[in-house]
């Protein structure tokens, strides 16, 4: 199983939205894929509820068959489109993909 966890530091404002308003359609957009993208086994994203200057906005947690499958799912258009709109409102993102045993 591949673990794939993506935290995200948004901008304050960005497409005519707020932070928070962007976190939530970020939230549904990603969420969303789950039944347009059939190798994605399990992916939930949370909104940070506890304001710190060291806290990120928003989390994805994702889990995959194999680093295939999460390639398929990087590359799918519906991922490429949600990955779009997320660049926009993004000021810093960090990655983490592992096999979990």
């Amino acid at each position: 199983m591949v673990k794939h966890i993506v935290i995200w530091k948004l901008k304050a404002s960005a497409e005519g939205a707020s932070k928070e308003q962007n976190a939530a359609k970020i939230k549904t957009t990603i969420e969303a894929l789950k039944t347009k993208i059939p190798q994605i086994k399990h992916i939930e994203v949370g909104i940070n509820i506890v304001p710190s200057d060291a806290a990120y906005d928003v989390a994805l947690y994702s889990e995959f068959v194999s680093v295939q499958d999460l390639d398929i799912y990087q590359k799918h258009p519906e991922h490429v489109a949600a990955a779009g709109f997320v660049k926009k409102v993004v000021e810093s993102r960090v990655v983490v993909d592992y096999n979990a045993v």
